[in-house]
């Protein structure tokens, strides 16, 4: 069990600093951050809310116990990824750099499994 709580931990956190980090240009609306959202479609005042969400997804993931919210950040984190893949396919094609976003999303999966190990609900 020392273990599962200790891998928890590691992928939970590196997970939740990579969507931190990744929610930081978006709150500041660098100029990198708002050619990619616009390119993709979305207008500009989504690129604050995005990155706000993203922050509090992660805040989330890290508090233990409160399990409901702790879903729905993984929910919400989740459709952020999935959905980042999907409009950049919708937009520019399957570009060979996209299958970077497979190491997130298996830290997002992977966390949610060991938290559920960890909490006994699997």
């Amino acid at each position: 069990m020392k273990k599962t709580i200790i891998t928890y931990w590691v992928i939970t956190g590196l997970f939740a600093a990579f969507m931190l980090f990744s929610a930081i240009p978006d709150i500041l609306l660098s100029p990198d951050a708002v050619t990619m959202i616009t390119g993709l479609g979305y207008p500009k005042y989504f690129i604050v809310l995005i990155g706000v969400a993203k922050v509090l997804g992660s805040i989330a993931i890290l508090i233990p116990n409160f399990n409901r919210i702790k879903e729905w950040a993984y929910a919400g984190l989740f459709f952020d990824l999935i959905g980042a893949v999907y409009s950049m396919i919708a937009t520019e094609g399957f570009q060979p750099q996209m299958t970077f976003m497979v190491l997130p999303i298996s830290f997002l999966f992977l966390s949610y499994y060991l938290w559920h190990k960890k909490t006994g609900t699997v």
